[in-house]
């Protein structure tokens, strides 16, 4: 069973939604929440951050809630990885936790029919980021068999710690390492991008020529969307409210309805719960559940 949504049939439209629950009713939880923002995409963690045992899969409510997106109209759904997950660890326990993490997890969105994973490259932890680029590379070629039906999306990242996958080249040079390079993508983010020192407010489209030059525009498969509580090259990850930041709502907007952009999942993680008036906001106008955004 598959949700997947050929990119064809949806480059034209803008994809909009939020990173919502699956607490009590799994996927069913998801869908609802999807619905009440008047959203047409959404993302979910199917495990908690926090560690523990994952609930099994198959108490998602799957056949249900497909059902119930293809009624509203909601597509190419998105799952984020575990922060937990830290492929350039030092630490064997952990560079094995998170090999373990991620096969499980590409089995667990096989199974909900879902195409796009998130996952944040990982921290050097002192090692330094050529060190920290050559693990998470042994990490995803020890786990990527090929035969996988989904794409794995390394995340930009804003510069903070020891974070690595910050700018466009060490994404690349992470790809490049990569045996099975046809199963990765990049989830870019605003906030992110904009606090590493990328001005997407200004220049976005400077971005994207950037981002093809060095890593193909054919890899761009997931955006989250925010504002960002500090300036551009900050190096600080602090998301704010759309229109609350330094970025703005005039250039989140520009960037959400970007042709290149267009068919492709766009998700918020701002604070508060204030995705539907944030969602209105972008959109800037009154939506039935029957317009899927052609703008």
């Amino acid at each position: 069973m598959s949700v997947a949504v050929q990119k064809d049939e949806m480059k034209d439209k803008v994809l909009l939604g939020a990173n919502v629950s699956v607490a009590k009713t799994g996927l069913l939880a998801a869908v609802e929440e999807t619905i009440r923002y008047d959203a047409n995409t959404y993302m979910i963690y199917t495990r908690s951050n926090r560690g523990g045992k994952a609930r099994p899969i198959e108490q998602f409510n799957r056949d249900e809630a497909l059902q119930m997106m293809k009624e509203a109209g909601i597509v190419d759904p998105v799952v984020h990885l575990s922060y937990l997950v830290n492929l350039a660890s030092p630490k064997e326990g952990t560079w094995e936790y998170g090999v373990s993490v991620l096969t499980q997890e590409i089995e667990r969105v096989h199974y909900l029919g879902f195409r796009y994973i998130v996952m944040h490259p990982g921290s050097h932890v002192g090692e330094g980021k050529d060190y920290a680029i050559r693990r998470i590379a042994e990490g995803l070629n020890s786990v990527l068999t090929g035969n996988e039906d989904l794409f794995l999306c390394l995340e930009t990242m804003a510069g903070d710690g020891s974070k690595v996958g910050n700018s466009l080249e060490e994404i690349a040079e992470i790809i490049s390492l990569v045996h099975h390079q046809d199963k990765l993508g990049v989830c870019i983010d605003t906030c992110h991008n904009y606090s590493f020192g990328y001005d997407v407010v200004n220049d976005f489209d400077g971005f994207l020529r950037t981002f093809d030059e060095v890593i193909g525009l054919q890899r761009l498969k997931v955006a989250h969307i925010n504002d960002s509580k500090n300036p551009m090259g900050s190096c600080k990850d602090r998301h704010a409210n759309i229109g609350e930041g330094s970025l703005g709502l005039e250039a989140i907007k520009r960037i959400v309805f970007h042709p290149s952009l267009r068919g492709i999942p766009q998700i918020l993680e701002t604070p508060g719960g204030k995705y539907r008036s944030e969602i209105d906001a972008i959109l800037s106008r009154e939506r039935g559940p029957e317009e899927l955004y052609e703008a």
